[in-house]
């Protein structure tokens, strides 16, 4: 706590999927009579409260739970489009005298909050509609090797299996005749500022971390994660959208379509989301370097501690 006794504007909550940051959030929310802000990329999508490990609704209850949920499937939803949504949650706080508790996996949205964004052009709907369409039914490696031939330095900066930041840099190559590695290091002022913001990265040991991943997907399935994404397969949405590439929507639509045994679909969810958890703990240790890391049994009280020793 601040000097005057204030809580602190923001709290920053980051960490791995399935580590325990959301119960954390909810904990400082309550003791500074504060409100959860949502910064995890998937939480955004209102068809995958279940698969995405929403805060429930009775969590919900207990603090106000800002950006869940409020983004159709449909969507192309990004870090830029969160930017300005984050903004007007932080004013709406503001106005309120309440503190703001941002928890979420997605580093990239606490990177753009605290250091700017890119100030990369604005894509116009057609230039994308039209990338997409040329891109339709092709596989990742193909938009690589496309990219590669237009923007070698993001191409090689890029992994082959991800084709949404693969569609993003060929849209943005199409629409300015440049490559979107010209465009990076030119930033957006920053809507956060870093040395005012107590931050901290909830980091269980990995045996722990992989427990706690297979067990909860165990759980989303038995919650009803299958019916869930059976509703948002029926609604035949471009499968390179981000929602469509959750973790475990594609093994789970495949075993709708009996393309896999639940057992393996399940097998694969599971993995997937423990290589994701890697690439966050990585990313935290490279990009986000002002993070406290919160490695012990608990982050509660370690949190608390740091806030009053940061107060004195």
């Amino acid at each position: 706590m601040p000097q005057n006794n204030a809580p602190p504007r923001v709290i920053l909550i980051a960490g791995p999927t399935a580590s325990g940051k959301s119960a954390l959030a909810l904990s400082l929310a309550r003791e500074f009579g504060g409100a959860v802000v949502n910064a995890d990329s998937m939480q955004v999508y209102r068809d995958l409260r279940i698969l995405t490990a929403r805060p429930t609704p009775e969590e919900e209850s207990e603090a106000p739970h800002l950006l869940y949920g409020h983004v159709d499937a449909a969507q192309n939803y990004s870090v830029g489009f969160w930017l300005k949504d984050f903004e007007g949650a932080l004013a709406r706080l503001s106005a309120e005298k309440r503190t703001a508790v941002v928890a979420g996996g997605t580093g990239m949205y606490f990177k753009a909050a605290l250091y700017g964004l890119s100030d990369i052009p604005a894509v116009p709907e057609s230039v994308r509609a039209a990338v997409r369409a040329r891109f339709a039914g092709e596989t990742p490696q193909a938009m690589h090797r496309a990219l590669l031939q237009l923007d070698p330095l993001s191409a090689g900066k890029l992994r082959e299996s991800d084709p949404q930041r693969l569609l993003r840099a060929l849209e943005v190559f199409e629409a300015t005749g440049r490559p979107l590695a010209s465009f990076q290091n030119a930033r957006a002022a920053p809507l956060l500022n870093a040395a005012a913001c107590p931050a901290f990265f909830v980091a269980p040991p990995r045996e722990t971390l992989c427990a706690r991943i297979d067990a909860r997907f165990d759980a989303m399935l038995e919650q009803g994660a299958l019916e869930e994404v059976r509703a948002l397969r029926e609604r035949r949405l471009d499968p390179a959208l981000p929602a469509m590439r959750a973790h475990g929507v594609p093994h789970l639509i495949a075993h709708l379509e009996g393309r896999l045994s639940l057992d393996e679909a399940a097998r694969r969810g599971k993995l997937d989301t423990r290589h994701y958890a890697k690439r966050q703990l990585t990313f935290a240790r490279h990009q986000l370097p002002g993070f406290s890391w919160l490695e012990g049994p608990d982050p509660q009280g370690e949190a608390l501690a740091k806030l009053r020793a940061r107060a004195r």
